[in-house]
């Protein structure tokens, strides 16, 4: 359902029977991790019109892993993390947090 290298991946599956009996499978909650908690030896500033995908081709190889650099800075809205240009990110070892 999900690749590897997304969120989801590792979230364990839950059931919901619906009152008509009706099963619903789907994932289980994810909890954020702490930022502070995941190895950061990299940092990235953020430039005048930076988008966090193109943060984390630079940065990781992938733009779709935009989600581990919003792990690593506690953030939940990724747009928080490229408002303010001349910022500092914590980039995440790519292995770190995966899943």
């Amino acid at each position: 359902m999900f690749e590897p290298t997304s969120r989801y991946y590792r979230l364990k599956d839950a059931r919901y029977t619906a009152p008509n009996g009706a099963h619903v499978l789907y994932k289980r909650r994810r909890f954020l991790p702490r930022g502070e908690a995941m190895p950061s030896p990299l940092t990235a500033r953020v430039f005048a019109g930076d988008r966090l995908d193109l943060i984390a081709a630079r940065t990781l190889g992938d733009p779709q892993q935009f989600w581990r650099i919003c792990d690593a800075n506690d953030a939940m809205n990724p747009f928080d993390l490229v408002a303010r240009p001349g910022s500092t990110l914590r980039i995440p070892n790519p292995q770190a947090g995966a899943g």
